[in-house]
């Protein structure tokens, strides 16, 4: 089973997760860096993956998602265009992303692409069971029961993470994953900047989606006549026409990245020793990774 991490997820739970108290010698915050390999070592003791992907934000908000939809991530943004990111992270995060390969893990990113869209196009290139972990409610559109596509959801924290199916996308939002992002363009999110279609909330949304198919469906039925959609959600639709064109399209995940070959396989040892000590003994976390290897020992035989 292919274990695809969404490392930003991954990396802010553990920041938050961890008080401010755990710190590097020389007095940093490292509690992003200890918790993403302890959380990493939880996963792999729960899940057992045979191969691990750690995927990467190459451009967390690509000007392609914006010349569609200028508001896309925008609450998240600063006024010169990067991210809004907490005190002390960028350090740790590039802590992290110099770790992954002197461990061997396996790390993906595109400069033009999102995580999300490198683990689309890494679940879309394999045969075998795919675990997604991830904190983003997007990627529940990959959930396939049928080729085995998993969602390990964060969002009450790695040591809670939901494990969910088609089924558990039903029971949380109504909606089955093909259309998760019918549900989420017509109701909207502020998170993402997706401002949803005026007069319909999650439960409209909802039933909506599962009366005329998702966002295609529920326009033919706009502009049907004699279609039984109330007058007032038609006018509604047909007015949001424009929105619903460009928010389908920056919400559904591109699954073919030009993304290199990953070996994916999980490290028997380090890749590079003496990076990797020099860095656990800079941050303070050479317990954690030590539990890391602990964790993935027995699948990397």
């Amino acid at each position: 089973m292919l274990m695809l991490i969404d490392a930003a997820s991954l990396w802010y739970r553990a920041y938050y997760g961890l008080p401010s108290s755990i710190k590097a010698p020389d007095g940093r915050r490292a509690g992003a860096v200890r918790g993403f390999f302890d959380g990493l070592a939880v996963l792999a003791r729960r899940f057992s993956p045979t191969g691990l992907v750690c995927c990467l934000e190459g451009n967390w908000r690509p000007q392609w998602r914006l010349d569609l939809l200028e508001q896309y991530k925008s609450a998240r943004a600063l006024p010169d265009g990067s991210e809004d990111a907490p005190e002390g992270l960028e350090a740790q995060v590039a802590a992290i992303e110099a770790l992954l390969p002197a461990l061997g893990v396996a790390t993906a990113a595109h400069p033009r692409f999102e995580a999300d869209d490198v683990i689309a196009t890494l679940a879309a290139r394999t045969a075998e069971p795919v675990l997604v972990v991830t904190g983003d409610r997007d990627l529940f559109q990959l959930v396939d029961d049928e080729r085995d596509r998993k969602v390990v959801y964060l969002a009450r924290g790695i040591s809670k993470a939901e494990l969910f199916d088609g089924a558990a996308v039903v029971a949380k939002f109504g909606v089955g994953p093909e259309h998760y992002v019918d549900f989420a363009v017509l109701r909207g999110d502020p998170s993402d900047g997706l401002a949803g279609v005026k007069g319909i909330g999650a439960k409209t949304a909802v039933t909506l989606v599962n009366t005329y198919g998702g966002v295609a469906g529920l326009r033919a039925a706009a502009a049907d006549a004699e279609s039984d959609l109330p007058e007032r959600q038609k006018r509604a639709i047909g007015e949001a026409g424009d929105y619903l064109d460009r928010a389908v399209k920056v919400s559904t995940v591109v699954a073919d990245v030009e993304v290199p070959v990953v070996d994916a396989t999980l490290p028997a040892a380090p890749k590079d020793p003496e990076a990797v000590e020099a860095l656990a003994t800079e941050w303070g976390v050479a317990s954690a990774i030590q539990r890391f290897h602990e964790a993935i020992a027995p699948k990397a035989t």
